[in-house]
């Protein structure tokens, strides 16, 4: 798998991931759709050049999503468990249709778990960058994951 084991992920570092995506009304549209999110700043061009930003404003949870999904190649491919769990989920500035998104995770800490021999938790540091280079999402995300298989 292309994913790293628990005894692969160094604390402290930083992937920046190749992978880059530039997010499309479509995208937007069919994901407030999909998750059944009427909000009229997403869907509604009227409505939303009549708001503060003048155009629709991207789903967050989808930017969180793109987020965490440009980093699994990198990291958690085939070798993730499961997640625990994602805190200070922070969007600090906000995405439109046509912007460009890169991501860097960052590896924050790492320890065995006492319940299962065989799995380990990791958490990342995820950010998410417009293309100007502003940050538009943050989010730590812990995650179990599988220890190297025994030879």
């Amino acid at each position: 798998m292309a994913g790293l084991y628990l005894e692969d992920f160094e604390v402290g570092r930083i992937f920046e991931h190749p992978i880059r995506r530039t997010v499309t009304e479509m995208d937007n549209t069919l994901f407030s759709c999909l998750t059944h999110n009427p909000q009229p700043l997403h869907i509604d061009h009227d409505f939303s050049a009549k708001s503060e930003w003048g155009k629709p404003l991207f789903n967050s949870l989808f930017t969180l999503g793109l987020m965490v999904g440009i980093s699994v190649n990198d990291t958690t491919l085939g070798t993730t468990i499961g997640n625990l769990g994602m805190t200070e989920v922070k969007f600090p500035k906000p995405v439109f249709h046509g912007d460009t998104l890169n991501v860097t995770t960052e590896v924050v800490s790492k320890r065995e778990t006492r319940s299962r021999p065989d799995a380990g938790i990791v958490e990342l540091l995820h950010k998410a960058f417009n293309q100007k280079g502003e940050m538009v999402a943050i989010c730590r995300r812990q995650a179990m994951m599988m220890r190297r298989p025994k030879a």
